[in-house]
């Protein structure tokens, strides 16, 4: 037995009856009872990490004899079951925030983190993966597409008392905390502004537009907002290209080149992810420098494409960011807490300030 074990049995033991009523516990009473600082005991009650796993129990164990906890209270008495349920494939950025989501959840003590990747939404996979995780997770986050069959499945664990939060592209009709992600509509719109202006007003175009999927809200909601803007302040820019390829960019590359053989291209919009499959196709036609190329996330290849001018902007969405927040907003959830929100917002990021990291 450890000396905090031993302190807490003959602690616990001790009648106190003859002290009479008191106030409400202190916690330098629980800290004196459980053998740690007034500090530890402070980290446990508010469920900040830095206290080992036995020493949090001991803590709490003591504050429950004490009388504490009041019945409105909720005392973090476990570790909080958080599931993701990520896109697999080639898409960079969702790699990205995968590395990241691991990373956040191994910033806190009080969290255990399950990540699914799933691959080919349209057999549907990802519903049955959300009922595999029935009276096993405290909370999903997920990153889906909106479908019928995928609402149902989330509203199901949300009537169970699972916390449910969409990443990336929301899912509106679902009974969730909340979405972590930009205004995609404001995305689009943002794409076809920097066209627009690259390209030169009243000069006129042609567009080759990408998406991955139109199955996923964020990128209709992209789509929408970019010909919007065209129709609004570049009318003399024609969309005379469109490919859906499903994020994967080898098919992005093979419809590059179809379009390139097609006829003249003057302007490229992706939507989702594929960038290295288009700019590939691009510099095969010794094309890359002279047509103008916009796309979305910051990862290591749109990097580099910026640095060798094949990409002209990249509309960044701070993959650290969403799973920084997806983790807080989906364990306070859990807890019983509110914390401030401090959503992801858009950047555009250029050749000349890209981010040291």
């Amino acid at each position: 037995m450890s000396c905090a074990e031993e302190i807490l049995r003959v602690l616990l033991d001790f009648d106190d009856s003859a002290i009479g009523t008191r106030m409400r516990t202190t916690i330098t009473e629980i800290a004196l009872k459980s053998g740690v600082s007034a500090a530890t005991v402070d980290r446990v009650l508010n469920g900040r990490s830095g206290v080992r796993e036995r020493t949090r129990e001991i803590v709490l164990t003591v504050a429950r004899e004490l009388g504490y906890f009041g019945p409105a209270d909720i005392a973090p008495t476990r570790r909080v079951r958080l599931d993701f349920v990520l896109p697999a494939g080639t898409n960079s950025f969702m790699r990205n925030l995968r590395g990241q989501l691991i990373d956040e959840a191994a910033r806190h003590e009080d969290v255990q983190l399950r990540i699914h990747d799933v691959e080919d939404w349209s057999a549907g996979r990802i519903e049955r993966r959300l009922a595999e995780l029935h009276d096993q997770t405290d909370a999903v986050g997920v990153v889906a597409p909106d479908r019928p069959e995928i609402r149902e499945e989330l509203n199901a664990l949300a009537r169970e008392g699972v916390r449910i939060a969409t990443l990336v592209s929301d899912v509106p009709a679902v009974d969730k905390i909340g979405y972590v992600g930009v205004d995609n509509r404001a995305a689009g719109r943002l794409a076809g502004l920097l066209l627009g202006r690259f390209l030169g007003p009243g000069k006129g175009g042609n567009i080759a537009l990408f998406v991955g999927s139109r199955a996923y809200r964020g990128h209709e909601e992209r789509e929408m907002g970019f010909r919007s803007i065209l129709a609004d302040e570049f009318a003399d820019l024609r969309i005379t290209a469109y490919a859906e390829v499903g994020d994967d960019r080898e098919q992005a590359h093979e419809e590059m080149r179809r379009i390139l053989q097609a006829g003249q291209v003057d302007g490229v919009y992706n939507i989702g992810s594929g960038n290295q499959g288009i700019a590939r196709a691009l510099r095969e036609a010794h094309l890359a420098q002279q047509v103008v190329f916009i796309g979305h996330d910051l990862t290591d290849a749109t990097r580099l494409l910026l640095l060798d001018r094949t990409m002209d902007a990249v509309i960044d969405q701070n993959h650290r960011v969403q799973a920084r927040e997806a983790v807080r907003l989906l364990t306070a959830a859990v807890r019983g807490t509110t914390e401030r929100e401090y959503p992801p917002r858009l950047q555009v990021v250029f050749r000349e300030n890209i981010p040291a990291s």
